[in-house]
């Protein structure tokens, strides 16, 4: 059994804060601390994050497995703490659905670690079924709540705000590493894909655990959830589930068994691996070439998600209203195609499709 410590974690000093609210009987925190719970038990919480603009609060479902065996790395107890987010965008529902999954195959009475599910972080986006984080500021602007962490409890809109309570009293003083779900934004679709900067051994131990499509090697973006978290020392990765606003069983089904495959390599809990990357054959890249449009039209796609394309070839058409041709868009590398446009109308500057190569050779 392998057991993580978080660097960045002061011990002893996450606490776990109860407000005297409950909703639907659950009750509500400020604060967790994974230690102060009591092992072998399932806990339930709403954590209470950022106001709305009547000065109501908005409300993250959280479930805490606290092993018997020993509660987090943090209190020098067998096994880590591992934290699986998901809803940071609020269209990407297949995220939701697979960490309920794996916290419903999770007995903490035979665990030696702890698990914390955050089910829905960008609350108005879930409840709206939309990407971004919409605000009262500005007569409704939208944030991307995957560019803002490690947000900033005094930040300038509410979205930063909150990214910065789930950060500080939610998150970096309990978890020792993260599984991070989304899927593809509304409009297009994703093969099973993993996002993880491979120089990292931890980070490449854990994707590899996972029996995803296509991988890719990525140094991570600015603002991102898992940027920011291994930034802090914390080992992280983004598991995107296909498409948006629906569940993918099939691809659902794979990202339950690479969360659980990380849970029983770090000892968390007993059982045989399943399917890894190397049994399923992922195909691993360093870049995505992305494909947009250059006109307005109605989009016909030529290829699909996982097709093999190679320099020049056709990957999309697009015709105006009268049916005529007024754009044909090419694959410029080797690679094999990520994400293709679902929508059919299609303005300039949207995203046709994206292919995974690698740049040594423009080839995966």
């Amino acid at each position: 059994m392998t057991t993580l410590i978080n660097p960045g974690a002061i011990p002893g000093m996450a606490k776990t804060v109860y407000t005297g609210d409950t909703l639907q009987g659950v009750p509500v925190i400020s604060h967790l601390g994974v230690g102060d719970l009591a092992p072998g038990q399932s806990h339930r919480f709403f954590f209470q994050g950022v106001e709305m603009g009547t000065g109501q609060h908005w409300y993250v479902p959280v479930v805490v497995a606290v092993g018997a065996g020993g509660v987090s790395a943090k209190e020098n107890c067998p096994g880590p703490c591992v934290g699986l987010v998901a809803g940071i965008h609020g269209d990407e529902v297949s995220g939701i659905d697979a960490v309920q999954r794996v916290m419903a195959q999770l007995d903490p009475r035979a665990m030696a670690g702890s698990v914390v599910a955050v089910l829905g972080v960008s609350r108005p986006a879930v409840e709206y079924t939309r990407s971004h984080w919409l605000t009262a500021q500005g007569g409704g602007s939208q944030v991307d709540m995957n560019r803002v962490w490690p947000g900033n409890e005094a930040g300038v809109h509410a979205a930063t705000r909150h990214a910065g309570l789930l950060w500080n009293r939610l998150l970096i003083n309990n978890v020792d590493l993260v599984i991070d779900y989304h899927t593809v934004t509304t409009g297009s679709d994703f093969t099973l894909f993993m996002f993880a900067d491979l120089r990292q051994p931890t980070v490449r131990q854990m994707a590899e655990l996972f029996p995803v499509e296509q991988m890719q090697n990525d140094p991570g973006l600015a603002g991102t959830l898992e940027t920011a978290l291994v930034e802090a020392g914390i080992p992280a990765l983004t598991v995107e589930i296909g498409g948006p606003r629906r569940f993918n069983p099939a691809k659902i089904a794979g990202a339950v068994e690479g969360s659980l495959n990380v849970l029983k390599h770090y000892g968390l809990v007993d059982g045989p691996l399943g399917r890894t990357a190397a049994e399923v054959g992922t195909v691993v890249g360093d870049a995505l070439e992305t494909i947009r449009a250059t006109t307005g039209g109605f989009l016909e796609m030529l290829v699909d998600l996982r097709d093999r394309v190679i320099p020049d070839q056709p990957v999309a058409l697009q015709r105006n209203a009268f049916g005529d041709v007024v754009a044909e868009y090419r694959a410029g590398v080797t690679g094999e195609v990520a994400v293709v446009a679902r929508d059919a109308v299609c303005e300039p500057g949207s995203r046709v499709a994206q292919i995974l190569y690698s740049r040594g050779t423009e080839s995966v």
